[in-house]
């Protein structure tokens, strides 16, 4: 049959020996089909084009680039006053929040010390320049005295704050304070704190003889009258001293809080509030020497601007 190949000798299919035709050989016309009895090529195909993975990004002009830098500046000025007021506002509301604790560990402490608030210790009989605490009594930032014993609202340490000391402590202080190591002085020295403390309104610089025990007005129910007639309120407040390096000596340092614009009252009831601090009113400035005679005297002026709803 014709178009079948040929059985060899051996019986088998005769293995043809033609080549493939690559791509670019020229193939016969075949008969009938249309196309003329010349040759032709075709032609070899080749793989279409890929586009560019990536086009091509046109860079910022230097004059665009400065216009986003002064965008970004603008910015920034405009957010940075509001971020600073935010984080002002928070120290306030820790500051009073830290007030608000040691008025519970006073009303704690006149409840199992029938009715008084802390008080004391004894003073020394003579005053000492390293020891700003010249009578009992007197309004004082003081934690501890030099010889260790608490003192003021440091008289809280032992129970009342024991778990939490660090509420002494303004968050809002303008002067690098360590609170830790402050606190370690407690019991072996002199210890200074963040807030004043009004235990009893004296201001004189030592105690007469004979002077021994708490006076009967500094109950918590019954603060009785400041030096201007009108009833007391605040028992702490915010320290606002100005003091020179000289009085470092002396274990007296500079301690002002929020920037002197305002400080953190607290008052007999227990209640904590902001006090703006108007015209400088509520500053101790210890480096002016008339101050520094009549120094508890200013402290308790304080005290007594607050007590008359500054």
């Amino acid at each position: 049959m014709r178009g079948l190949a040929a059985f060899n000798h051996r019986g088998g299919l005769r293995k043809s020996r033609r080549r493939p035709r690559s791509a670019t050989e020229e193939a016969p016309i075949l008969p009938g089909s249309g196309l003329s009895s010349g040759r032709t090529t075709i032609p070899k195909t080749t793989s279409p084009r890929l586009p560019a993975r990536h086009a091509a990004i046109p860079g910022f002009t230097l004059v665009e680039l400065l216009v986003v830098a002064g965008a970004i500046l603008v910015l920034i000025a405009v957010l940075l006053p509001s971020l600073g007021r935010v984080r002002q506002s928070a120290t306030v509301a820790s500051c009073l929040s830290n007030l608000h604790q040691i008025g519970l560990a006073i009303q704690m402490y006149a409840g199992e010390q029938g009715g008084s608030i802390p008080y004391g210790p004894k003073a020394r009989r003579v005053m000492t320049a390293t020891e700003f605490y010249p009578s009992t009594g007197a309004p004082t930032s003081l934690i501890s005295l030099s010889n260790g014993k608490p003192v003021g609202i440091g008289l809280l340490l032992r129970q009342h704050l024991a778990a939490q000391p660090r509420v002494l402590f303004c968050p809002g202080a303008d002067q690098a304070v360590e609170a830790t190591d402050e606190l370690a002085k407690v019991s072996f020295g002199q210890a200074q704190g963040c807030y004043f403390y009004r235990h009893d309104s004296v201001t004189r610089l030592f105690d007469p003889v004979g002077t021994l025990d708490p006076p009967e007005h500094v109950r918590l129910a019954n603060l009785g009258l400041n030096r201007n007639g009108s009833r007391i309120h605040a028992l702490v407040i915010d320290t606002q001293l100005l003091a020179s390096t000289g009085f470092a000596t002396f274990g007296i340092r500079p301690r002002t809080h929020h920037s002197q614009r305002s400080c953190g009252v607290l008052a007999a009831d227990g209640h904590a509030r902001r006090v703006v601090n108007k015209d400088g009113a509520l500053v101790l400035n210890l480096d002016d020497p008339k101050v520094l005679g009549d120094a508890f005297g200013r402290i308790l002026s304080i005290f007594e601007a607050v007590d008359n709803g500054r």
